[in-house]
């Protein structure tokens, strides 16, 4: 009985610390949305589109709301958004995220990771080539006719889509553009009154890298703990 509660007990804080990341992600997105383009959504499509991401990850609505007030008022903190790339071990390309109000802290915590890891960080542009940034839209299939859509959104620069799922394996339309055409996308999409599950920018790898299990196990070592560091937005590799 000891261990079962003590396995509970783990799986508790896991799933709590990794909804405390979740929210510490998208509060610091509500956050650079405010401070560029305003705090009303219905003329801010950045956070009208944070406000979403929010929602796909069950942040509660006076949460949001609190984020939005803070971000446009007096002394409000401002993040850089950073992107650090480097090599995990055995070749793998991996791509840091970060939103960060202290860059040098930043750089130096996201070394200590790869270093401690038997990673490398590089330089700008180093591994960056190995990736697509596309604008990615999860929508829920329920209602919807996926031919029909896929038709209609060629012409607002549709280039991917197929099904996908949640992490608690619901079924997902997942749609990809190219990152210049994330706007007319969101856009494109609103106006046929669909709302998306969630609607972000990912780094998506042209090139796999395929490892035995111990092997993959060390690089998602590293990619585990550049996670856990307060100032990683996301992290993308390209290990299959």
């Amino acid at each position: 009985m000891g261990r079962i509660f003590e396995t509970r007990k783990h799986t508790m804080f896991a799933r709590w610390d990794r909804m405390a990341k979740q929210f510490s992600r998208v509060g610091k997105e509500i956050t650079i949305a405010v401070k560029s383009g305003g705090p009303n959504p219905d003329s801010n499509p950045a956070l009208r589109r944070v406000i979403q991401n929010a929602r796909a990850v069950n942040m509660p609505k006076d949460k949001v709301d609190a984020a939005i007030k803070k971000a446009s008022g007096q002394g409000a903190e401002v993040y850089d958004e950073v992107l650090y790339e480097g090599y995990a071990p055995h070749g793998v390309a991996v791509l840091v995220e970060t939103a960060t109000n202290n860059p040098t802290r930043t750089v130096a915590n996201v070394r200590v990771c790869f270093n401690k890891k038997n990673g490398n960080l590089g330089n700008n542009g180093s591994v960056a080539y190995l990736f697509n940034k596309m604008g990615v839209f999860r929508l829920d299939p329920e209602g919807l006719d996926a031919d029909e859509l896929e038709l209609e959104l060629i012409d607002f620069g549709l280039e991917e889509m197929g099904e996908g799922e949640s992490d608690k394996g619901e079924a997902q339309l997942v749609v990809r553009c190219a990152f210049n055409d994330f706007g007319t996308m969101q856009q494109a999409i609103e106006e046929r009154g669909i709302t998306p599950i969630s609607a972000e920018s990912e780094y998506i790898p042209t090139l796999l890298v395929e490892l035995d299990e111990e092997q993959a196990n060390e690089v998602l070592e590293l990619i585990d703990k550049l996670e856990q560091d307060d100032d990683v937005q996301r992290v993308f590799h390209n290990l299959k």
